[in-house]
Formats: structure tokens, C-alpha cells, sequence
């Protein structure tokens, strides 16, 4: 299993709640939940990545449990990585849920 199964089922709970729809894509060896074709937040391994708008890239990443997605080993615009500590609770992993759906509505 190249992603975390139980944080996916998590994050199909939390999308469950939201009145936009959203489609699955297997994507970076991982699981993408995409709006309207456009990416999220998706699980690598045990890790969430989300697409962050560039006003707030900042301020993610001044968390201790975020760092820039360098997938190519190079970091990727508009991209973090965070840490399971960082979405221990609901209203964390929601959180970054809105984060990646803020920018899959900017780019529509």
C-alpha cells in the first residue's frame, strides 16, 4: 500500500460534509481528491499534501508539521507536505481539506 488507507476513509468522511463534489485519483504514488479536476489534498505514504493558494504558503509554513513538497526534490509551487502530528484532530485535517479546495476554486 503505497498510502494511508485510514486517513483516506478519513478524509472521504470529512468531504462527506462539504457541498462540493470531489473525485479520487490514484496520483504522486499516492491517492488525489480532486474538485472539478483539480487537485486538493492527497496522502503520499503517511504524509497529506495539499495545494495551498500562494498568499498563504507563508503562513503554512511557519507550522512545525508542514515543510514544501519537494516530490522532485525541488519544492513544488503551491505545494506543502504535512506531518501526521499536524492533522491529528477533525478540525485539523478539515482544515487543510478548505485549504486545498480554496485553490482548486481559484484555478477554475
Amino acid at each position: 500500500m503505497s498510502y494511508n488507507e485510514q486517513l483516506a476513509n478519513r478524509i472521504r468522511e470529512q468531504l462527506k460534509y462539504l457541498p462540493e463534489a470531489f473525485t479520487e485519483k490514484k496520483i504522486f504514488g499516492g491517492l488525489s481528491f480532486l474538485h472539478q479536476g483539480k487537485m486538493t489534498v492527497g496522502i503520499v505514504k503517511e504524509e497529506l499534501a495539499v495545494r495551498v493558494v500562494s498568499d498563504k504558503m507563508e503562513i503554512e509554513l511557519d507550522n512545525d508539521f508542514t515543510r514544501p513538497m519537494d516530490f522532485t526534490k525541488r519544492p513544488m509551487k503551491e505545494f506543502i507536505y504535512v506531518a501526521n502530528d499536524g492533522f491529528k484532530t477533525e478540525e485539523q485535517l478539515l482544515h487543510y481539506i478548505e485549504l486545498g479546495l480554496e485553490h482548486a476554486k481559484s484555478k477554475l
